[in-house]
């Protein structure tokens, strides 16, 4: 069995933003590390969001379409996140990531354009709510604002995927309108950040609710929870289980209202990127990696060990940050991170052992 060489290099790029967007997570949270750069732990949201996240969804696109140019892409947002890293005081690296973000914009564009459907279009203006976050934080707005059209980039991609691998469902044209309504309800509040940020975060929050619990009912997750194959019924958990932080978030949102920083800042924003969006990574993983890397992963029953460290540690980070007990938040923030390298490692080592037996067939 051969591995897919092409895509490596961007992967190790974006993977090593990951680890930075991790340490810079730490010192957010207040544990006393050395910082290879002083403004480290500003950069936790744009190299997470963009050196990371943008650049592997971007990349999975790009294999899949076969289209070199959109490697501009990956590239651009491992370039600007070093750039970012090392010259911090200097626009041009947030200028690289957000070329890198209207270039996933049109990559996202020519899919929607090749097969013109709800789910594409859903993905498309996730594609666009990140390069207006992007744009957003180059031209100097507050992160706190930004972070939304940022979320609001994660959010919908991950549910217009979720749309499409759910089709066999055959969700009702009603179910349909009310998924796109909650979209529109929910970019609605997004937009109003800049206007009216106790509004927009309820009503986002809202959004974000009602589209959790649209997933009960139209997203094929629920139905596998039992199923026979145990990989499917792994998936189905890290699915199901993202959802019901992606309820926590906005039930968060609409109960305190918007947050600049703070504790329920934190609990807020982590109940959905840590909650919702990892463990959703966590689910589509045995698919994303396949993709790129042309090598597949074997599951293992360990990988519930990280799976279960992830949202238990969330739940201790969250309830730290809703009762206001810093300690709770820090340890249970550590541990989150502690479950994200766990499961980095044992992915890899779950493609290594996949591709070794490939070798000896």
């Amino acid at each position: 069995m051969k591995i897919n060489k092409a895509p490596i290099p961007f992967l190790a790029l974006s993977l090593l933003a990951f680890v930075f967007a991790l340490w810079a997570g730490l010192l957010r949270l207040g544990f006393a590390l050395p910082a290879p750069i002083a403004s480290l732990a500003m950069l936790h949201g744009p190299l997470m969001i963009s050196g990371f996240l943008g650049a592997l969804i971007s990349l999975e696109r790009v294999v899949a379409l076969k289209s070199r140019w959109m490697y501009g892409v990956p590239l651009l947002a491992g370039v600007g996140w070093l750039v970012a890293l090392v010259a911090a005081k200097q626009s041009f690296g947030p200028f690289l990531l957000t070329l890198a973000s209207l270039g996933g914009a049109a990559i996202l564009a020519t899919m929607a354009r090749r097969e013109f459907a709800l789910h594409t279009v859903t993905m498309f203006l996730g594609a666009l709510a990140w390069a207006v976050g992007n744009i957003l934080w180059l031209t100097g707005s507050a992160i706190f604002q930004v972070v939304y059209w940022w979320q609001a980039f994660l959010l919908l991609t991950i549910l217009g995927e979720r749309l499409e691998l759910s089709r066999v469902l055959k969700p009702s044209r009603a179910g349909q309108y009310l998924f796109l309504g909650m979209i529109v309800v929910f970019l609605a509040g997004v937009v109003l950040f800049m206007q009216d940020i106790q509004l927009a975060s309820r009503i986002s929050g809202g959004g974000m609710l009602a589209l959790a619990l649209w997933s009960v009912w139209n997203d094929i997750a629920w139905r596998n929870l039992r199923h026979r194959m145990p990989l499917t019924r792994y998936i189905a958990w890290c699915l199901a289980l993202g959802f019901i932080w992606l309820g926590v978030g906005g039930t968060i949102n609409l109960v305190y209202g918007a947050q600049a920083a703070g504790p329920l800042y934190d609990a807020a924003l982590h109940s959905v990127f840590v909650g919702f969006v990892i463990s959703m990574i966590f689910g589509h993983a045995p698919i994303i990696f396949p993709a790129i890397l042309g090598a597949p992963i074997d599951f293992r029953p360990a990988f519930y060990i990280h799976l279960s460290l992830l949202h238990l540690s969330l739940v201790a980070r969250v309830a730290g940050g809703l009762l206001n007990i810093h300690a709770m938040r820090m340890w249970g923030g550590l541990f989150n991170e502690a479950a994200i390298l766990l499961f980095l490692a044992m992915t890899m080592y779950s493609v290594r052992a996949s591709l070794k037996a490939g070798s000896q067939i």
